[in-house]
């Protein structure tokens, strides 16, 4: 058994060289290592290879995202069976995004469903969405997911249940017709910053909900064109460089996309990517975040911001397989399903 930081140390004058005047540390090569092997763990499970997937023992142990965040549980998800079924127009695609997302919970969308039928805004009362939300948490039934914690929202709209106050958050922003403005904005940042203007929103939350609603046909921008790095992203910023040497995280995560092949070269990593697709900036900036919980294990010497010191979230396999698709306008969905045949039916996954 082993760990990624357990591999081989490339030269670090070299290293240091290329990234001035940015001075990386040890856990900048964990990074370009836990890219790889956790996009290696993708493909093994497509594959149908029986778990696990890798003898690295904190991913075996824990739970990390994917190395693309599209290929994530939930974006697969949400792209499949939120965006992609049901009315296309921008209002009703819109709509289901932004609930969705405020929960980030695949069961409490399933609920949503099961109680109150289709999921529209042609179709929307407060309190028939409230109702089976409340039940759930009276229950004891969690509704909103783990992955980041979303603001109460109370000062702003009065409810001391915060489902209550991001019900009314996703009415305030169709009752303004923001799914009209977003399809008309020029730019991601101009999308998000438009997201961003609105209650219990900041930046972390505004990038992942413009990114999702990129995923739909409202809007085509490049994953590459904007990012902003959340806190988890900075906090794996930090530990991956000691010095950024003035630069910004913002100007990190556009270098490391910018720089991808050339690392992952030099450390001679086999990177496997999306079917031809590089990681993008969203994805180097999830990453970082992924790092950040990796090193508190493999680099515990490595301090970042947060000062967190555990991993809290283990992982379990799933019996279901996985069924990989993606937004249609990337093109990729022809090469998933060429590259089950080959491999899958003939067992060299």
């Amino acid at each position: 058994m082993r760990t990624l930081a357990e591999a081989h140390i490339v030269d670090e004058k070299l290293v240091r060289e290329r990234w001035k005047p940015a001075v990386p540390t040890a856990v900048f090569d964990t990074y370009w290592r836990f890219a790889a092997e956790r996009q290696s763990i993708l493909f093994k499970r497509l594959g149908g290879c029986p778990w696990p997937w890798t003898t690295d023992t904190i991913l075996q142990r824990h739970k990390f995202t994917n190395a693309y965040r599209a290929a994530d549980r939930v974006s697969q998800y949400l792209i499949k069976h939120v965006i992609y079924k049901g009315s296309q127009s921008p209002e009703e695609l819109f709509f289901r995004v932004v609930l969705f997302k405020l929960f980030n919970r695949i069961e409490t969308w399933e609920l949503l469903g099961e109680k109150v039928g289709p999921i529209t805004w042609r179709g929307y009362c407060f309190e028939a969405y409230d109702k089976p939300l409340s039940e759930a948490m009276a229950t004891g039934t969690r509704i909103y997911s783990a992955a980041y914690i979303m603001p109460p929202g109370s000062r702003v709209f009065g409810f001391a249940r915060k489902h209550r106050n991001h019900l009314k958050l996703v009415e305030r922003m169709m009752e303004d017709e923001v799914p009209r403005q977003v399809s008309q904005t020029c730019s991601m940042q101009e999308a998000f910053e438009l997201l961003r203007s609105y209650p219990t929103v900041g930046d972390f939350l505004a990038y992942q909900l413009v990114t999702d609603i990129n995923y739909a046909e409202i809007t085509d921008f490049s994953e590459m064109e904007f990012v902003a790095p959340g806190p988890g992203a900075r906090d794996g910023i930090r530990k991956c460089f000691a010095n950024l040497g003035g630069l910004t995280e913002t100007d990190i995560i556009r270098r490391v996309f910018e720089r991808q092949k050339g690392e992952f070269e030099r450390l001679a990593l086999d990177f496997q990517s999306l079917w031809g697709r590089p990681l993008q900036l969203i994805d180097c900036q999830s990453l970082f975040c992924e790092v950040d919980k990796y090193a508190r294990v493999a680099h515990p010497e490595v301090q970042g911001v947060s000062g967190r010191t555990k991993i809290k979230q283990r992982y379990r396999p799933r019996d279901q397989g996985v069924e990989y698709w993606f937004p249609p306008k990337w093109n990729l969905n022809e090469a998933v399903e060429t590259w089950k045949r080959e491999n899958v039916s003939r067992g060299r996954a």
